[in-house]
This record gives structure tokens, sequence and C-alpha cells, in this order.
């Protein structure tokens, strides 16, 4: 099992309708399609006073890698390119993967 983390920087203006859609667009059909699953959204926290930007994490668990790549190829690419072409440049993003270590006796 792996944990499929998106970390996206969005501009103030558009945070309250990008939090929305990603709520209620993005995360539904990511986690809709059965291979990603137990979705996450977290803010990043900063001691940053004057940010330009909030950042917040959006995690998926899925099985291996095979099968992130099997999504993101019939999915995940146009899910996000609906993303980008909805908020432009205001809302960055970069995708990071997640192994869980067991600690001991787990």
């Amino acid at each position: 099992m792996i944990i499929y983390n998106i970390t996206f920087h969005i501009e103030q203006e558009v945070l309250t309708e990008c939090l929305e859609y990603l709520k209620t667009d993005y995360i539904p059909k990511a986690s809709g399609s059965g291979f990603l699953t137990h979705p996450a959204l977290r803010r990043i926290l900063t001691d940053e006073e004057e940010v330009k930007n909030s950042s917040f994490s959006v995690q998926f668990q899925v099985k291996n890698v095979d099968t992130l790549q099997y999504w993101l190829e019939t999915q995940g690419r146009a899910l996000h390119q609906k993303l980008i072409s909805r908020f432009g440049n205001q809302v960055v993003g970069f995708s990071t993967l997640l192994e869980d270590i067991t600690l001991g006796d787990e």
C-alpha cells in the first residue's frame, strides 16, 4: 500500500472556490474510480505571516505503483487538466509517493 500525495499551492483569490472544487469534484471523481481509496484533505501549516497562497495536501491510498500509473493514464491526467483549465496558474501542484513503514510489533 502506498500513499499518493498531491500538494497544492492555492492563491488566496481562488482559495474558497478551489477548496470547494477539490471537495465536491476532484476528490470524489478520483476516489470514485475505485483505484484510489481513503481520501484526505489537509491544510499544510506554516508560520509565515504574509503568505500569498495557502498549501493543502490531498492524499489517497493506492494498492501499488502500477495501479496508480494505470489510474493516471486512464483518468488522473484528464482530471488534473480540468483543474488547471479552471484555475490556471492560481493553483500549482506537485505529487509525491509515500510508503508506510512498519514500526516494531505492528
